[in-house]
């Protein structure tokens, strides 16, 4: 079923199901390789909010969570300039460090954040990313765990928005290019 948010229509793209067992398939592969770790989670607010809580409630391992907020999108385009709002607080000196991020796009938000986390010396920092991008990808960062690879269009749901409307959809809905209102 469409949807409308704003003045953009959107249609089912990938449903919960399907979204739930990318994310536990995710977590096992994480689990697998963090035995004995006890890795740092970093997510990335506000769009990794839902996927970050879903992967940290099927991991197995020992681990913690925190959370920065980093933002580089205003209305269905990135604006090209990211901005750190909340700052991390931990001493990540010698942890592993797993970031989690709704949407890898253009890459500019984690290659303008990776230094000043490598300042901090974690002993290693591996990217899980819900969605990725690799059409609109344009600074060199790759995930080491990707939910998805999508198109460059614009979604919405499961956490991202459009202009802060829409994270609560458990599913993910993609814009519809073909509805004559969009």
């Amino acid at each position: 079923m469409k949807i409308t948010v704003h003045d953009k229509v959107f249609k089912p793209f990938i449903d919960q199901v399907r979204i739930a067992e990318r994310v536990k398939e995710l977590a096992a592969r994480i689990d697998a390789d963090y035995q004995g770790k006890q890795p740092l989670f970093l997510a990335i607010l506000n769009g990794s909010f839902i996927f970050a809580a879903d992967i940290f409630k099927c991991i197995t391992i020992e681990a913690e969570i925190s959370f920065i907020k980093l933002a580089s999108y205003k209305g269905t385009s990135s604006s090209g300039h990211v901005i750190t709002a909340i700052g991390l607080e931990e001493n990540l000196r010698d942890r592993h460090i797993i970031l989690l991020e709704d949407i890898i796009d253009t890459g500019k938000t984690l290659h303008s954040f990776l230094p000043e986390l490598l300042l901090r010396q974690p002993a290693s920092i591996k990217i899980a990313s819900f969605l990725s991008k690799p059409e609109a990808l344009q600074y060199p960062v790759q995930a080491d765990y990707v939910g998805f690879e999508i198109a460059n269009q614009f979604v919405l749901g499961y956490g991202l928005d459009f202009d802060g409307l829409g994270r609560n959809l458990p599913e993910l809905y993609i814009l519809d290019e073909t509805d004559s209102s969009s």
